[in-house]
């Protein structure tokens, strides 16, 4: 097995051997930001994207980030050409650093790491079935590394035979925490929550497509209950169908026809 280089901070490290210190901040208070691209043979994703949400990130939180945009792409490069997966994921992790006194940010830690990934189709013809929670997440434009509450609400949903979680908020629909959620309205339009979620990079996607109609609006939990088609979307995942909420059927328990036509043309833009 061939060895598996991450990048720390200022070098290509083997990954095995990565380490950061036991000082670090979001080892300490669990404040960091970070991102995720996958490549498809060799060819890095929306990588503008990401590193757009990457930086506004960083920002917000005040992490100053230790590269400017044209280094960090070519670190990204450059570890890729190290580790030759030409399917992968890539993860960009920024800390607040090596805090002494564990509550002031230092200069940040940045680590950034590759492993094999490659998309299964199947998971679009099994779909999910998810839970609701009413829960709004701290920071909800960025992509923090608190997972505290989904990780927390792993037993509630594996008990409610789901496959994940959805957060709503004063019955208004939010987010799941991984992904971002759709509805297909009984007239055709796909929606998308408007405000207080992540702007994920393929809610991004289809939101562009021209020839479908496809926005954002205010989602209540009543127009959830009815809706004709239900789907999440993420940069791992693409579109996964939701077959049911809360235990009940959405539609006729498969996928529907706007979905499965969104899914056609997502898949042509990534892998045609």
């Amino acid at each position: 097995m061939s060895k598996n280089f991450s990048f720390v901070n200022d070098e290509f490290v083997d990954t095995d051997n990565a380490k950061i210190g036991i000082k670090d901040l979001g080892l300490q208070r669990g404040y960091g930001i970070f991102d995720f691209l996958k490549t498809v043979n060799d060819h890095p994703l929306h990588l503008e994207d990401h590193l757009d949400r990457f930086y506004k990130s960083a920002e917000t939180m005040r992490l100053p980030v230790p590269y400017n945009r044209e280094e960090l792409t070519d670190i990204i490069s450059q570890l890729m050409r190290k580790n030759k997966l030409p399917d992968s994921g890539i993860r960009i992790n920024l800390t607040g650093g090596d805090s002494d006194d564990g509550y002031t940010i230092t200069r940040p830690n940045l680590v950034i790491s590759q492993s094999f990934l490659r998309y299964n189709p199947e998971i679009f013809d099994r779909g999910w079935k998810i839970t609701t929670f009413e829960y709004q997440r701290q920071f909800p434009d960025v992509k923090t590394i608190d997972y505290l509450n989904a990780v927390w609400l792993q037993p509630q949903v594996k008990a409610a035979g789901a496959d994940d979680v959805l957060y709503f908020y004063n019955d208004e629909l939010r987010e799941c925490p991984r992904t971002n959620i759709f509805i297909v309205t009984r007239d055709g339009i796909a929606l998308t929550p408007a405000n207080h979620v992540l702007p994920g990079i393929t809610r991004k996607q289809l939101l562009g497509l021209k020839e479908f109609q496809v926005d954002e609006a205010v989602l209540t939990i009543d127009m959830l209950n009815d809706a004709a088609e239900v789907f999440i979307t993420s940069t791992t995942k693409l579109i996964i169908p939701v077959l049911a909420v809360d235990g009940r059927t959405i539609g006729n328990g498969q996928p529907g026809p706007v979905t499965r036509d969104l899914y056609a043309a997502l898949k042509k833009i990534q892998y045609s």
